[in-house]
């Protein structure tokens, strides 16, 4: 298991940006000494949520020792708490960097596969936002979506006032992140309109999960049977817990058992990851 830390300019936010990356690429199988990992690697692009950073999910959960298993590739990026959509007025486009130029960059630097279906994205709260946002506008990328806890406010955010927080701040924050909140629904920031303006079978298959006792959990269910109102096939699984790291390290792993990645197999990565 190679685990990087690297950085590169991005064109898209006009900044040098650091990247957390795990390649399973040094696994030895015991049974097999003459094992070769994949020519390219299946990948997961996995967003923090808010407040996080690039090592978050290295961190919180066990996921290096699954992703060693299942010869899958992470890509870990920072959001920078900008909810990973563009924003032309502050020349920060980060929907554009992380459905484009960063899936881009990798593939050009790590031995990684080019194909949709081997090319996820997932994240948690806001970074569970920014993988279905992300992940619906650019369909033709991403084969599958894993939002776990996801921050899905837009509801809140158009009711919200200034002088009183919501959720995640007031009306003034949302603005700075968002823009003109008059335009946000229907907008490409709008995951009920990105699901409008997809065909169904364009769209991505979609894994989500939220805690019994999440705050927004009540957000997730009215996704949820939004997308089972329309007839859009996806997974949907509620269990124990709240918005915190023990829901999370326990779903990133249902979620990978969900994603069509390799078996687990026996075999002894760097550190000695199993």
């Amino acid at each position: 298991m190679a685990h990087l830390t690297c950085n590169f300019f991005s064109k898209s936010l006009m900044r040098t940006v650091d990247i957390t990356v795990i390649l399973p690429t040094d696994k030895y199988v015991a049974s097999d000494p003459h094992y070769q990992p994949p020519k390219t690697f299946k990948t997961l692009y996995l967003l923090h949520g808010i407040f996080g950073s690039t090592t978050d999910w290295i961190i919180g959960t066990r996921i290096a020792a699954w992703a060693a298993e299942k010869n899958l590739a992470v890509v870990m990026p920072s959001g920078e708490n900008k909810f990973y959509v563009d924003r032309p007025d502050s020349l920060e486009y980060f929907g554009e960097f992380i459905g484009k130029e960063l899936v881009d960059f990798t593939r050009r630097t790590f031995p990684l596969s080019t194909k949709r279906e081997d090319t996820f994205i997932g994240g948690l709260s806001m970074g569970g936002y920014g993988a279905l946002r992300n992940g619906l506008k650019y369909h033709e990328t991403f084969g599958s979506i894993v939002a776990l806890s996801s921050a899905l406010l837009i509801d809140d955010i158009l009711v919200s006032t200034y002088d009183h927080p919501n959720l995640l701040g007031n009306r003034h924050y949302y603005e700075s992140i968002f823009g003109d909140l008059s335009k946000l629904k229907g907008s490409d920031m709008d995951y009920y309109a990105l699901i409008d303006g997809l065909k169904k079978e364009d769209i991505p298959h979609i894994y989500m999960a939220c805690g019994d006792d999440d705050k927004l959990r009540k957000q997730n269910d009215a996704f949820h049977q939004y997308l089972t109102k329309k007839g859009i096939p996806h997974e949907y699984q509620t269990g124990p817990g709240g918005h915190d790291w023990v829901f999370w390290d326990t779903f990133i792993s249902k979620a990978l058992a969900w994603l069509p990645l390799d078996e687990a197999s026996q075999g002894v990565s760097s550190g000695h990851v199993h």
